[in-house]
Order: structure tokens, then C-alpha cells, then sequence
């Protein structure tokens, strides 16, 4: 029984810290789904303060995986990510991932249609603070949600707002200033 602790508690703190266009970003494994990834900010954003303080961390397969296929994605070589993801939250965050996890590469949606898609007409404040909540940004394209009018109003990744301008560049995503 200990062991079996042992090895899921390893499991579950594997890590890695890798270099990016956005700066540095640690994406977390369990060894079978990727849990988190967060990118560091630039500007003290509490969001974007690695975990691990930066610590290169050990790519197991999984992780590796990971790197291979944001290294890819940065070079516009890919447009959508196949990897496993383990993603824990209430019910309605989860119903919102899900809808996040669905709006294709180069697209965007709006909070009120993501509210729209998930039966909770008029939700469109509760799905922002769901999408702010997204453990594991860029892979689940939460860069893509914008205001009803196109407008950019957040985003709790590394440097911000700026992060989520690169983001939708990558992308072509245009949005309103």
C-alpha cells in the first residue's frame, strides 16, 4: 500500500520547465494526463509564477510528448494538441473546458456563446471566471474566448493580456482593441 502511495505521488509531481516564445513553461504530469502547465510572467502576474520556481524538472514519456507538440505548435507546425488531459474543477468549470477544448485553432468564441452552448443562458461572467480557471492554458485554447464584441478582457497566463495578444497571433485570431 505504501508504495503504490509512493509511485502515485511521484507520478503526480512530474514536471518539466521548458523554453518557449513566451518565456518559460512548466507543464505537470500525473504519468498518464498532463494536469497543469502555467507560463511565466514577466510582470510579477501571480498566475504566472512557476510552480516549481523554474527547476527543470524530468520529462517522462508523457511530458516529452508535451514539449514536442507545443514546440510544434509555436513553429505553426500544429493546430491542435493529442494528448491526455486530467482536468479537476466543478461540474460547470469542466462543461466550459470542454467547450474551450472544442473551438478549433484560428477560431474564437465569445463568453456568451460558450454560456449558450452550456444551457446557462446569461452565464457569461461565471463561464469568464471558469475560463480563467483553465489548469492548463494553451493546450486547452482559452486564449481563444474574447467578449461578445471581440474585445479582449483578460487572461491569467504568464505576462497577461500581452501573452494572450501572442497567443491569438500565432493563431490569426483577430480581436478588437
Amino acid at each position: 500500500m505504501t508504495a503504490t502511495r509512493r509511485t502515485e505521488s511521484v507520478l503526480s509531481d512530474a514536471f518539466v520547465t521548458v523554453s518557449s516564445p513566451l518565456g518559460r513553461i512548466e507543464i505537470r504530469s500525473n504519468g498518464t494526463a498532463i494536469t497543469g502547465l502555467t507560463i511565466e510572467g514577466t510582470d510579477g502576474n501571480a498566475y504566472g509564477q512557476l510552480p516549481h520556481g523554474g527547476a527543470p524538472g524530468h520529462a517522462d514519456p508523457l511530458l516529452a510528448t508535451a514539449v514536442t507538440q507545443l514546440t510544434e505548435y509555436f513553429a505553426g507546425d500544429r493546430r491542435e494538441f493529442n494528448l491526455p488531459v486530467e482536468m479537476h474543477g466543478t461540474a460547470f468549470q469542466r462543461d466550459v473546458w470542454n467547450v474551450i477544448a472544442a473551438t478549433p485553432y484560428g477560431e474564437s468564441a465569445s463568453y456568451g456563446d460558450i454560456a449558450e452552448r452550456i444551457g446557462r443562458h446569461g452565464a457569461g461572467r461565471a463561464v469568464g471566471g471558469a475560463v480563467g480557471a483553465n489548469p492548463i492554458p494553451i493546450i486547452i485554447g482559452c486564449h481563444r474566448i474574447l467578449a461578445s464584441n471581440a474585445r479582449i478582457t483578460g487572461y491569467s497566463g504568464g505576462s497577461g493580456i500581452p501573452t494572450k495578444k501572442r497567443l491569438l497571433a500565432l493563431e490569426g485570431i483577430s480581436y478588437a482593441e
